[in-house]
């Protein structure tokens, strides 16, 4: 775990992610905040290309809580047995929709308490909604943010918890809400697990990583 980067290596680093990528965008196809939830619920354990190709055809029949439940859990499993963990996933979107339908009107709430109430959702999940739907500046915190943030020292914790509370502390307000989209990309496709792109890295000499590759 690197140390914490001070405050202006950081401002600097998100700079130039933001002069690179201004309105980075998640990857999961949605239409609406139900929809969000159901992809980043399908997305655990899977790739977010896998959970696209899963969800194209269902979102078309499927786009509400109660359109959902018509189509049934056996109609849900045909379309997304693709994707990992498909019977529990499937299990939980149809509880998820019942809830939305019986206690929610149909309307995805936007507390992070309520929706982590939903099964399936968790805080990473919950954050996401709240970020991508309603533009609030939560940081979802996945794999690939928990390996940039350690290695690079921009926001570094012992667990996920931590390193979200140093997105939050750490990285200057005005790129709390494109961060945590700035630091998956970065961890997905440059600053990768196995094989970090370190010659090829934007912030290459501002990062605290000590075994940068050539």
């Amino acid at each position: 775990m690197a140390k914490q980067l001070p405050y202006h290596t950081i401002h600097e680093i998100f700079s130039r992610f933001q002069a690179a990528e201004p309105e980075p965008k998640g990857e999961l196809n949605h239409t609406n905040a139900y929809t969000l939830v159901v992809a980043v619920a399908l997305s655990a354990q899977a790739t977010d290309v896998g959970v696209n190709k899963a969800t194209a055809k269902l979102f078309e029949i499927a786009d509400t809580p109660q359109k959902m439940l018509d189509l049934g859990e056996e109609g849900l499993i045909e379309h997304i047995k693709t994707i990992g963990l498909y019977r529990n996933k499937a299990k939980n979107v149809m509880k998820l929709s019942r809830i939305l339908v019986e206690e929610y009107g149909g309307v995805v709430p936007s507390s992070r308490a309520a929706l982590v109430s939903l099964p399936g959702v968790g805080r990473k999940t919950a954050n996401v909604v709240l970020n991508m739907w309603w533009r609030y500046p939560a940081q979802a915190v996945d794999t690939h943010i928990f390996r940039v943030g350690n290695r690079s020292g921009i926001c570094p914790g012992k667990d996920v918890d931590a390193v979200e509370r140093a997105i939050e502390d750490n990285i200057p307000v005005e790129f709390q809400q494109h961060a945590h989209h700035w630091l998956i990309l970065h961890g997905r496709y440059k600053c990768k697990a196995r094989k970090p792109g370190c010659a090829t890295c934007l912030i290459n000499d501002l990062c605290a990583y000590e075994d940068k590759t050539e």
